[in-house]
């Protein structure tokens, strides 16, 4: 089972030309990293998985079905997407009501909504924060409760937008558990990100746009040493990386535990 782009490209209303002959495959339970500059074409690509948009040509398939045969919603249930401003999202007076609002629309028996709901905000880790109104919380525990209220509905894949913005370092940590639980438990996890760091540390499928289209699929090793994609992309190599390169170690790397291991190596 997997999401499939076939000679897939987008025009919009205006005549803006988005997309250009996309193909791609993601299968349920990888990790892909979607990375590249503004204008690349990234979040018309995550729209045209769940059904926002509709290719202009060529075919998506989810499972195996024709995305043109199937409403936004009917493709939701199996491509969850997380937006990168939580208040796009938002619109119920308090955090479990909006968790719980999709489960409601679908019908769900109450024991296993209220099931689904608990798991949900402790695997986000806004339980505590479940009596609250949404707009009265932090920004980043808002994005929290969105993620909340996709992983409810048990979607096969999930989309999330620029998922560290605003996040500390325990933000993060708690993103790098769902994101890890959900693969474990068969989801797909499409990230689209600026944060370098955090593809490395994540992601071991790094897709790179531009152009309209996809220029780069590969490991982390991959992308970030290859310097026409660095280029093209428009994107910088993670921190680490820059301390290897400048270094000079004799192998490149992008990870501090093989740094230290090489310096260690070196000086002995």
């Amino acid at each position: 089972m997997a999401i499939e782009f076939k000679e897939v490209s987008f025009k919009y209303p205006n005549g803006y030309l988005a997309n250009e002959k996309l193909n791609l495959t993601i299968h349920e339970g990888e990790k892909v990293a979607i990375v590249g500059q503004n204008g690349a074409g990234k979040t018309t690509a995550v729209k045209l998985m769940n059904g926002l948009h509709k290719p202009s040509e060529g075919t998506v398939l989810i499972d195996g079905v024709d995305t043109k045969t199937k409403t936004t919603a009917q493709i939701a249930k199996a491509v969850g997407y997380v937006f990168q401003n939580p208040d796009d999202q938002i619109f119920n007076p308090d955090v479990y009501s909006e968790v719980a609002y999709m489960l409601k629309k679908l019908k769900l028996p109450e024991k296993d909504l209220k099931g689904r709901v608990k798991w949900a905000l402790e695997l986000t880790d806004t339980k505590k924060y479940r009596k609250k109104n949404p707009l009265d919380i932090p920004y980043p525990i808002r994005k929290f409760v969105t993620i909340a209220a996709v992983l409810a509905t048990d979607p096969k894949y999930i989309i999330l937008d620029e998922p560290t913005a605003g996040q500390d370092t325990h933000g993060i940590k708690i993103l790098e558990k769902i994101m890890d639980e959900m693969t474990e438990r068969g989801t797909a996890v499409i990230t689209i990100t600026h944060d370098m760091g955090f593809v490395v540390n994540n992601f071991q499928r790094v897709i790179a746009m531009a152009h309209k289209n996809i220029i780069a699929d590969g490991t982390p090793q991959d992308i970030f040493w290859n310097e026409k994609v660095l280029r093209e992309a428009r994107i910088c190599r993670p921190q680490i990386g820059e301390i290897s390169a400048g270094l000079q170690l004799e192998k490149q790397t992008l990870y501090m535990n093989e740094i230290v291991r090489e310096i260690k190596r070196y000086v002995q």
